[in-house]
């Protein structure tokens, strides 16, 4: 178990060991679970299409357009193609529930 205050990794496995004991799936199931979720919103992003988790977050796909940079170290010009960004943006709750009292970390 992590220390009080100190920083740790939410990774896949610990999300679905939360599924897990929170709907009394199987570990299978709860996996499964997981997962389908991950790829919907995958799939619906690679469609371009938004994707908005009510008091969680939203995710856009934005369209970039192509462009002429330089290259800092060779000063050679570089022609970077149109190409698809995500942005993410944290809802009100997921902010505030971040912020609460008692959530702080230790600054190393």
């Amino acid at each position: 178990m992590p220390k009080p205050n100190s920083q740790t990794t939410v990774v896949k496995s610990d999300l679905v060991d939360k599924v897990y004991e929170a709907v009394g799936f199987t570990r299978q199931e709860a996996a499964e679970a997981v997962d389908i979720l991950f790829d919907q919103i995958k799939i619906a992003l690679g469609r371009g299409e938004d994707v908005r988790v009510t008091g969680f977050a939203s995710f856009n796909v934005k369209q970039r357009k192509a462009r002429i940079a330089r290259n800092p170290r060779t000063g050679e010009t570089v022609n970077i193609p149109q190409r698809k960004t995500l942005t993410f943006k944290a809802s009100k709750q997921l902010l505030l529930s971040t912020n609460k009292p008692g959530n702080e970390t230790s600054n190393p």
